[in-house]
């Protein structure tokens, strides 16, 4: 081959190589931070006067908050798979404690395989609670789908090592702090190597972005709930807010207390909170666990403050947008209520920040009450790495609301959803809503109470866990049949109308009030349209496995 020509195709190689780093590096990194069961109002930036969260402040600061964000179901795995495929539950079918999983074709779809196969480096760290591929939790399908994961299915509890072995070789025994390890692990190829974390490449690559997923199971009760207190224990989760006796919520109603129930007895069935949720049944019992979700609070925000230090000292800070959400809220005793998966604000209202650092001035500190939802993240990010979304994808792309103040929202009403009555006596319940006035429907409780099941497990002689998180039956067309009859004609058995703006708290119920009864009418309508969009054709992309007892520990 002649000389000179291969030196020149060796020029043009090494020209392109460097062309295609570049190109690599336009695009922003994003770094996606998702905590577990936060209502709306645990941070400084929303409103709390008690908790201690300076970093998220100061993200808020920098970024846009969206005051008026709402997941779509309020229960945690069909939350975050909601995110994970920008798609309604309705439409990918996959329910809490179901024994249902995202099929092989319906993952390929999900943003971090999209933005991998797009050229991202992906991660995962913390807490997985969506199943995938066949066998669920247990088929390895999330392990293989990122480039770094240092994470573990289901509940980590405070001390993760305690439950699960990929976190034995972390320094750290709390929570925060192991989920910490794992951040720098990923992000600096100097930071110290966890033995336990599976990469596809020893460092992550310099000449690509990346997509970091950091999830966390707190300030979920499940794990605020093994807080111990230990003699290692840094200081935030042994003695913070302890010196304060903190105010009870407003409308709150001790266990003892309640005379009139919320809902209908037979609608959504009051004895069943004592199955999972009864630390709010008390002051005392609220207080105490308040103090740990506030600690939890705090240690996160550290991690947030670790993360965006560690961004600037290797100079990705600059091109790095970082988001943090929740996947849902809780009740903690107001209006007698405990626990997640119905359709008012407490428990879909999430806090959603995204700091992008190339915001101009104007946009730094703002704050929008556009109705954006949590599938709206998924292709969010796509857009902001220049990459097509796919259309199965029912979320909007909300970026332009970043940096024009005066963009056209991406929707005029939100709609949410609980399809599955749980273990703890859920109805299955269906919301529209618009920035003034929300409409929710409930259908008649077709589950055993937790109270039954545990009478029929003993009878049985089996482990009261596997008849408490039994489903109604094993066939997935059932849950089509379920989600479907609503639309398809069952009457709901009860309903509620609320003015948000008089009544945030969602306290008085209009839907008697003669008064109301146009409004009432248009948003019977506006119902029909959004759970058709919701619905979509076709059937759920879904899996079926064994799941007799719930495979994550609890919800």
């Amino acid at each position: 081959m002649n000389k000179l020509f291969l030196k020149k195709v060796l020029i043009l190689v090494f020209f392109a190589n460097i062309a295609t780093s570049i190109f690599a590096q336009q695009k922003p990194n994003i770094v996606f931070v998702l905590t577990d069961d936060q209502s709306y109002g645990l941070m400084g930036c929303t409103g709390n006067e008690f908790v201690q969260t300076p970093n998220i402040d100061k993200l808020a600061d920098e970024g846009v908050m969206f005051t008026n964000a709402h997941i779509t179901s309020a229960i945690c795995t069909p939350s975050r798979i909601c995110i994970l495929l920008g798609q309604y539950e309705r439409k990918h079918g996959v329910n809490f404690n179901s024994g249902t999983s995202v099929s092989d074709e319906a993952w390929e779809k999900s943003y971090p395989m999209v933005m991998r196969k797009a050229g991202y480096y992906t991660g995962w760290v913390g807490k997985n609670h969506a199943p995938v591929g066949k066998g669920g939790y247990e088929s390895g399908v999330m392990e293989k789908s990122f480039d770094y994961w240092y994470a573990a299915h289901g509940h980590l509890g405070f001390y993760p090592k305690d439950r699960h072995k990929i976190f034995n070789d972390a320094i750290a025994f709390t929570q925060p702090e192991i989920i910490n390890e794992g951040v720098d692990d990923f992000l600096d190829p100097n930071a110290r190597k966890l033995k336990g974390a599976i990469k596809f490449l020893e460092t992550r690559p310099q000449d690509k972005p990346f997509l970091l997923s950091i999830n966390f199971n707190l300030p979920h009760g499940a794990s605020t709930s093994t807080m111990k207190q230990k003699k290692d224990d840094d200081e935030i989760y042994k003695s913070l807010y302890r010196d304060i006796k903190l105010p009870l919520p407003d409308n709150y109603i001790a266990k003892k207390d309640i005379k009139t129930p919320k809902l209908p007895a037979d609608l959504l069935r009051a004895e069943d909170r004592q199955a999972g949720y009864n630390y709010s049944d008390t002051p005392e019992g609220f207080r105490e666990r308040y103090t740990r979700q506030l600690q939890a609070m705090t240690g996160i925000d550290r991690l947030v403050g670790n993360l965006r230090a560690k961004l600037k000292a290797l100079n990705l800070d600059k091109n790095t947008i970082i988001i943090f959400t929740s996947d849902h809220g809780l009740f903690m005793g107001e209006q007698g209520l405990g626990g997640k998966a119905l359709c008012y604000e407490k428990t879909t209202h999430v806090p959603m920040i995204i700091m992008d650092p190339s915001f101009k001035r104007k946009n730094r500190g703002r704050k929008s009450d556009a109705l954006v939802q949590s599938i709206d993240l998924a292709p969010t990010m796509l857009t902001m790495g220049s990459i097509a979304i796919p259309s199965e994808m029912q979320g909007k792309d909300i970026s332009n609301l970043l940096v024009d103040k005066s963009a056209k929202e991406v929707r005029d009403y939100v709609y949410t959803e609980n399809l599955w009555s749980t273990q703890f006596g859920n109805p299955v319940c269906e919301a529209v809503q618009d920035k003034e006035w929300k409409y929710i429907r409930y259908y008649r409780n077709k589950n055993f109470s937790a109270t039954k099941k545990i009478k029929v497990a003993k009878e049985l002689g089996i482990p009261v866990n596997k008849m408490l998180y039994a489903v109604h039956d094993p066939d997935i067309a059932f849950y089509r049949d379920l989600s479907d009859a609503s639309w398809q004609g069952e009457k709901p058995v009860y309903e509620e109308l609320y003015n948000l703006k008089k009544d945030p708290a969602e306290l008085h119920n209009l839907v008697k009030n003669g008064e109301y009864n146009a409004k009432l009418d248009a948003l019977r309508k506006v119902w029909k349209k959004e759970i058709l969009n919701a619905r979509g054709t076709g059937k759920p992309k879904v899996y079926r496995y064994t799941n007799d007892s719930d495979p994550t520990g609890g919800h």
